[in-house]
Order: C-alpha cells, then structure tokens, then sequence
C-alpha cells in the first residue's frame, strides 16, 4: 500500500506534547515526514532528554500510525533531543560555614549497607593526600564514629572564639569529628523527637569551631527523612554520595536515595554511587571473586541513572575489624583495601571538582589543595 504524507501528519496531531497544550506537529516536534511506498520515516525533536520520554514519544507514534493509516506500515521514528538551555544556577543551599570550601554528604537509601564505615574510610584518606577534613556524624540515633575512629571515651572541649564559646571537635587521623554519642553514655538510647534531632544537629554544626577545612563530611542516617531535609534546609551542601551493596534491595533504597537530592525543592548534585561488599576474595585464595551480595548492581544503577559509578569496596574481613577497633581499614599502608580506598577518594574528588567548575566564578567553591590526587591533576 502507498502512503501519504499529509495522512501521517494528520494523524500526528492527534498526538500531545506533554506540558506545552500542542499537538506534536503544532508544537514543531515534526521535523520531517518521508514516506516511500508503506515505509515511514519521521524525524522528531522533544525536549525532554530521558530515556523514557524518547521510548513514549516513539511507542506513540507507531500506535498511532498502524491505528490511524495503515496497521501494517513500516515505521521508522529518528528522535533528537534538544533540552531547553538553562542558565547556570548556583544550587548551593544554606548559610556558608566560614572555612569550610566542600560540605559532601554520604547517604544510603537503608541501613547494613555500610555506608559509615565508607565515610570513616574516607575521611582517612582525603586527610593523608594532605586535605583538611572534618567529619560530622549526623546519625543521632545511632552514631558510630566514636567507635570507628577510636575515640569513644573523648569529650569536645570549649573554646572561645571572638567572644563566643565553642565546641572544639575531636581529632584522630588528621580528620576533626563531631558526634551527638560524644555527649550520650554508651549504652544510652536517644529517644528524640525530629524537632529535638534537629535542634542538636544544628548545635554540632553551627556551634562548633571547625577552623579551615578542605571537606567536611556527613555522615548521614539511612533512609530519607527529617535529618536529611534539616540538612538540606541549613548547609550549603555541595554534593551527595550514594553507598549501596550490589543486591537488588538495596539497590532499590539507593535509587530512592539518589531522587531524594534530585527533588526541586532540595537540588544536591550526586557525586555518584560507591558499591560497598561488591565482590569476596579469601586470603588464601586472593585470585577468586566471590559475588556474594550480586555482581556490579551499583554500576548498573549509576549508568542507569545517569550519575557517576565512584568506585567498588570489597568485601574484607579486616574493613570490619578496622573499624571496631577504632583504626580506620584504608590506613593499612600499601593493602589492596588501602588501594580501593585511594581509588574511590580520587574520584570523589574529581567529581567534587568538576561539579564547582559548573558554579558561576562568583560563587564557586574552590579546593585548595591537590596533594596526592593524581587524578584530578590538569593537563
């Protein structure tokens, strides 16, 4: 059967550009029709850049062709993206802590997937490639930092400053570290209310004498909830980290935890996603992988959504054991552990860097120092 152009045309109007109130040809989304005996070809521009958008935008035009025209039509849809240019927006939130150039949250859609134990890591290793570090452990209900940088039995002190007394943070490893279980007793629960978490939070953040820092990290709780959002709402937050293990339920929470800093109200850029516990090596057998938690789920999740894959974790016997005995598993100089750690700081770096680069000169932040990261060195 021969076709005709202004059939197919006609029956692209009876298609809706969602948002815009025109159909696809009023719109100007048709950009050419071709036809040569019953095969089709329709060039398309949307603006909407997604995968899913593309895939709708092509499932319609077929239906609505094969319904309206001829059912057995041969049908080939080009579609190009053209988003809408946006000035570049400052997404920074929040009051600017003086000092402090980088404020990188590290977050996991549910607990157990060792997200704290990343963030300690971290934290060691951004301080021995020479950066200032400060670490705030904002899981108030169940904080590990104590424990995990081995200074459970330690008490800020006060301190004047211009006038005003305030908390000095505890040091170990070259990382400065608050934590709401430096002023609870180890075996007691806090049993707060959201309002009350937050009023401490804001005490650790704001009434505590930082000094310069490259990178202050938090350490959030799991979930997406009140302590997230008082976070979002106070600090200028330059980016987000997003820890998950491979196994698809977790994976599931991670992707609810990357839409969390998506959300138009809140705008974090995510830095990417870390795979934690990715693969099992026995010492005795240091050649094999063991998958035991699933294989490259994270790097899946991070190509899918679009965000950078930061680095994989293995899964090791001494990370857990580092970490209760309050020595932080990537100071175990020239180990395969100490070498992911290096790995995953390097990339996070050069994320946290590429992302000040898209700030207006004004208002981006700078770090000031690259000691130790290769990876981030310009030509």
């Amino acid at each position: 059967m021969k076709l005709n152009k202004q059939d197919i045309l006609k029956a692209l109007e009876l298609i809706t550009v969602p948002g815009e109130g025109k159909n696809m040809v009023e719109s100007g989304a048709v950009t050419n029709v071709q036809v040569f005996g019953d095969e089709v070809e329709v060039d398309i521009t949307i603006k909407n850049p997604s995968l899913q958008a593309k895939k709708k935008t092509e499932v319609e035009i077929l239906k609505v062709i094969h319904k309206e025209v001829y059912e057995k039509a041969k049908i080939k849809v080009n579609i190009k993206v053209e988003a809408p240019t946006q000035p570049k927006a400052n997404l920074i939130k929040g009051e600017p802590i003086p000092g402090i150039q980088n404020i990188v949250a590290v977050a996991s859609g549910k607990g157990g997937v060792g997200k704290s134990t990343v963030t300690a890591n971290l934290a060691v290793t951004l301080a021995k490639m020479g950066f200032k570090v400060g670490l705030l452990d904002t899981d108030i209900y169940g904080p590990s930092m104590p424990i995990m940088f081995d200074v459970a039995m330690e008490k800020p002190l006060a301190v004047n400053v211009e006038g005003k007394s305030k908390m000095k943070p505890v040091e170990n490893y070259g990382v400065k570290i608050l934590s709401i279980g430096f002023f609870t007793q180890p075996n007691q629960a806090v049993i707060w209310r959201g309002p009350m978490a937050a009023k401490a939070l804001n005490q650790m953040i704001f009434d505590a004498h930082w000094g310069e820092l490259d990178f202050l990290l938090l350490d959030l709780p799991p979930g997406t909830g009140d302590i997230h959002l008082s976070i979002m709402q106070s600090l200028p937050v330059t980016g987000a980290v997003v820890v998950s293990t491979p196994q698809e339920v977790a994976l599931a929470d991670a992707r609810k935890g990357v839409a969390m800093f998506n959300q138009e109200a809140i705008q974090v850029p995510v830095l990417g996603i870390v795979e934690n516990m990715a693969y099992f090596t026995p010492a005795e057998l240091p050649d094999n992988k063991y998958y035991i938690f699933g294989q490259d789920g994270a790097k899946h999740l991070a190509e899918d959504l679009e965000i950078p894959f930061l680095g994989e974790i293995p899964l090791v016997q001494s990370i857990r054991e580092a970490g209760d005995v309050g020595r932080p598993a990537a100071l175990q100089t020239a180990s395969p552990i100490e070498q992911a750690f290096e790995d995953l700081t390097k990339n996070v770096v050069q994320e946290v860097v590429k992302r000040n680069t898209d700030l207006p000169p004004t208002e981006a932040i700078k770090i000031t120092t690259m000691a130790g990261c290769s990876a981030v060195k310009k030509k």
